[in-house]
């Protein structure tokens, strides 16, 4: 789900027995759920919605999402051992980058 920029990252709750959710891409953490696709949609809408009118309450301005995009310089040696790492594992470049960084940073995609 998008919305005015947002993205949304959602999952079934077992626990809750409905759908919850919040805005992917910031670090604030806002939260939603339902349990329908309408229902979610509106909760997820009103929730950007609150966030964006508590940041200007708090004369605080309101994150933006991460794009995905990242441009790294690394010596040329390094990018070399990194493709043959790849090509090694049969994925891609941008596959082996994400997988390992995943996996630095304690996530399983």
């Amino acid at each position: 789900m998008k919305y005015k920029g947002y993205n949304a990252l959602i999952e079934y709750s077992e626990e809750d027995g409905c759908f919850v959710g919040h805005i992917a891409g910031i670090t604030d953490i806002v939260g939603f759920h339902g349990d329908t696709v309408q229902q979610l949609q509106e909760a997820f809408e009103e929730a950007v919605e609150d966030y964006l009118e508590m940041c200007q309450r708090l004369n605080k301005p309101p994150q933006k999402p991460y794009s995905g995009d990242l441009k790294l310089r690394i010596p040329p040696d390094i990018h070399v051992a990194i493709v043959r790492a790849a090509e090694a594992s049969g994925k891609n470049l941008e596959q082996w980058v994400t997988d390992t960084f995943s996996h630095a940073v304690g996530r399983n995609l």
